[in-house]
């Protein structure tokens, strides 16, 4: 085969530092926007971007040019850099140190769009870290609770 072909569709999630609500309605889409274009630097085509107070979800195409690792790295420390900026609110953003990525389905990639649009709905009655245990759950993943949180 003379061409490399991909298609990893991906839900990343992770929080703010101990998960603050730092992502108020004056900076929230705005910050959307900007991890979209973090992604779209790396090659990495953004479906949607979305969160709440707390967090943020990402969905997109992986680029075959770039890990996860390093991916995380840029959208974590640039966003982080970049909000620093848009007021004295903003000066003690920190991301969490970790994230959580997980591969989706490209046929149920409208379900995930419409999980992510949804964020304010889900967290009426559910915590960031109640609605990422359901998530490591429901891909299996096995973790260990004293070190998924900082």
């Amino acid at each position: 085969m003379s061409q490399s072909l991909s298609k990893i569709c991906t839900h990343i999630v992770f929080s703010t530092k101990y998960r603050q609500p730092l992502i108020d309605e004056k900076i929230e889409n705005e910050l959307h926007r900007y991890l979209g274009g973090i992604c779209k630097k790396f090659e990495c085509l953004p479906i949607k971007v979305g969160g709440h107070v707390d967090h943020v979800h990402i969905l997109c195409v992986l680029s075959r040019k770039i890990t996860v690792m390093k991916l995380l790295e840029e959208v974590k420390k640039t966003s982080s850099k970049w909000i620093k900026t848009k007021g004295n609110e903003y000066a003690n953003f920190y991301w969490q140190e970790g994230y959580g990525i997980f591969s989706v389905n490209p046929y149920e990639l409208q379900v995930v769009i419409k999980y992510i649009e949804n964020q304010k709905m889900h967290h009426e009655n559910r915590t960031f870290q109640d609605e990422y245990r359901g998530f490591l759950k429901k891909y299996n993943v096995e973790y260990d609770e004293r070190y998924v949180w900082d």
